[in-house]
């Protein structure tokens, strides 16, 4: 089996900031952390720029640090409107994340003309 992190409530994928701490500190990179008066907080990989903003939109759903992020913090690696869960599909299964307002699931990926 293999792990799939989706985000099971309305609002949309996304980790807390001490989910992202964890998450650079497994992997070794280089964190800057920018904090905003809006209450979010910008993460950046080595230096400050476009070309080093880190959105966890880019990990892959099945990346192993980050499925150990989930298992690991629970509840508290939930993002702004995010409800983390992890799902078990068989290995060898083509997949893709279907997504609804936010709200996720994982399909076995067919073909599809239009």
């Amino acid at each position: 089996m293999q792990k799939v992190v989706i985000n099971t409530d309305y609002g949309g994928f996304g980790l807390s900031p001490k989910a992202v701490e964890l998450l650079f500190k497994i992997k070794g990179w280089h964190l800057i952390r920018q904090d905003t008066d809006t209450g979010f907080t910008h993460f950046y990989k080595d230096e400050i720029s476009n070309d080093h903003y880190f959105t966890e939109r880019d990990l892959e759903r099945n990346d192993l640090d980050l499925v150990k992020v989930v298992e690991e913090l629970g509840k508290e690696a939930n993002g702004h409107f995010a409800s983390l869960k992890i799902v078990e599909i068989p290995r060898g299964v083509v997949w893709e994340i279907v997504e609804y307002d936010g709200m996720e699931h994982v399909a076995e990926k067919h073909r599809t003309w239009r």
